[in-house]
Order: C-alpha cells, then structure tokens, then sequence
C-alpha cells in the first residue's frame, strides 16, 4: 500500500494542520470562548448558548474532545465539558512556534 497524505508531512506538520483546523469553523471557536468564560459546560446549556441544533453542537464537541482541547464528563444524564488546560497549553507552544516565525524580505521577491 502507498502513503496516506498524512504520512508524507512530519508529526509537527501533522500536528499544527489538526489544531488549525479547531479554528476553521466559527461553532468551535464559540464553544471554546463559552468553555472558556464558564469554565465547564454540560452540552444542552451549549445549545441555548451558541443557537446551533444539538446534534450539530454534538458533532463539534466530538471533533474538539477527538483533537484533546476539550474533556468531558458523565454526570447523571449530561455530559459536562471544560477546556483541558494541559492540551491547550501544549497547542498553543506548537501554534506560537509556528507563528512566531521571522518573515525575511527579500529585493527581488515578487
């Protein structure tokens, strides 16, 4: 069998694609800012919050806990979500590496 696509990039490359990709849809970035400003979070309070269906608000909690940003847990019939502050910081090292990197200027650049 050939390479997947993934497997073509570096485990950094393939890192920073993933959490970018927590930012390419504006329901996930209102999730994390409410999870953020609450600091937890059971799913139904979410639904009320942001205005999207739940099985929507469902799918895109599924996608953050899958990529570690999130955590969650079972309360009765609930399932209580909150940011995981050590994945987070570990996200943000990897995003800020990657960002703070020097643009060089070149004369003859187009």
């Amino acid at each position: 069998m050939g390479l997947t696509k993934t497997e073509m990039f570096t485990d950094e490359q393939n890192k920073i694609a993933l959490f970018a990709k927590v930012f390419g849809h504006p329901a996930r970035v209102s999730i994390l800012q409410h999870l953020f400003k609450t600091d937890n979070c059971v799913c139904g309070d979410l639904v009320n919050e942001i205005g999207l269906a739940q099985p929507t608000i469902s799918q895109h909690l599924k996608e953050l806990k899958h990529l570690g940003l999130i955590k969650g847990n079972v309360e009765g019939t609930s399932v209580c979500y909150c940011i995981d502050h050590d994945n987070w910081a570990e996200m943000k090292a990897v995003m800020s590496q990657f960002l703070d990197q020097d643009i060089t200027t070149k004369e003859n650049c187009c």
